[in-house]
């Protein structure tokens, strides 16, 4: 597997939330086509089994946690000793990440469901009105927007929230007075998703202030010296789950679109440069916990989602040289 077809045709004989989006992104399908293969998402495949795991409206009895006394239906898969990923909030944004369709019909009722019966840890919020730390409402804004929910809420609360270096951290109740990596992608993924479904509020000037926060780093050095913040963030992972990494960033600025920023040049040479010679990408830095099932085969592995998600990502940053 070497040449650009080979992959493209690797890629289709995945999942079909992945072969959707590459039908999309990296071949001229027609918009038949791609819908077809997407309204197959829902109904086959990871997001099928996803759907098929909630119970009483929520995933594994809790929003942002497992609630006590939950047990996995079958053995466990991942690390139980980290942070779980099986609650609603990270399963949700897994189906966002499918691209699954909102107007599906048993998509409408498991969100519904969320709505009307999952509360956060925190202080029993309802899952939609978000609840305190950034990062968390930045997911929920994100979910409820792609999923057509009311998050109105909670963008007043994060625009509130914005620091002076133009972005966010879930730290500031403790103290932190600069914004976070992590924090500030969450939210930019979650106001850029409101904006888009045609929210009431004025985020782009908030969204564009973040943006500049992690531009202005080149998306992963530190403002002051110029060093790699966090050698790992150059390696990348799929799910991301509330991480950072320079493919997450880089793959944020691909879906606002337009011309890409100059300070994008190094990070998009650090994606090319991690290609493989077979012309895929790895998965490299998974993030332990709890997981409903494999996605992939794991680190050191050939990734389709991030094979997919460097390829569209260099090919719109790219483009302004052809």
């Amino acid at each position: 597997m070497q040449r650009d077809d080979d992959v493209t045709e690797w890629l289709l004989a995945g999942d079909p939330a992945i072969r959707w989006q590459v039908l999309r992104d990296l071949t001229a399908a027609s918009e038949q086509e791609v819908a077809a293969e997407r309204a197959l998402v829902a109904t086959s495949g990871w997001a099928q089994r996803l759907l098929d795991l909630q119970e009483d409206g929520q995933w594994a009895g809790g929003a942002c946690f497992p609630g006590t006394g939950w047990r996995p239906p079958g053995p466990v898969v991942g690390d139980p000793e980290a942070q779980p990923w099986v609650a609603t909030l990270p399963t949700l944004r897994l189906l966002r990440d499918c691209g699954v369709d909102p107007a599906d019909p048993a998509v409408r009722t498991a969100v519904e469901g969320v709505r009307d019966h999952c509360r956060w840890e925190y202080a029993g919020e309802p899952f939609f009105e978000g609840e305190v730390e950034p990062c968390i409402n930045g997911g929920a804004v994100a979910i409820g927007a792609y999923f057509g929910q009311d998050v109105e809420g909670t963008v007043t609360r994060l625009l509130g929230e914005q620091l002076e270096d133009g972005g966010w951290n879930c730290e500031v109740e403790n103290g932190s007075t600069r914004s976070s990596f992590h924090t500030t992608i969450c939210v930019l993924d979650g106001l850029l998703e409101y904006e888009r479904a045609g929210g009431s509020q004025a985020v782009a000037a908030a969204r564009q202030g973040g943006e500049e926060y992690l531009l202005r780093r080149g998306l992963f050095r530190r403002a002051s010296t110029g060093e790699v913040v966090d050698p790992a963030w150059l390696q990348f992972s799929f799910p991301p789950q509330w991480h950072y990494d320079v493919l997450r960033g880089l793959d944020y600025f691909r879906a606002v679109g337009g011309t890409p920023d100059p300070r994008l040049a190094e990070a998009a040479d650090l994606v090319r440069d991690r290609r493989q010679p077979d012309g895929t990408w790895l998965q490299e830095n998974t993030h332990p916990g709890l997981i409903h099932f494999e996605l992939e085969e794991g680190d050191g592995a050939p990734s389709r989602w991030n094979t997919l998600r460097a390829l569209r990502s260099l090919r719109w940053h790219d483009a302004q040289d052809s």
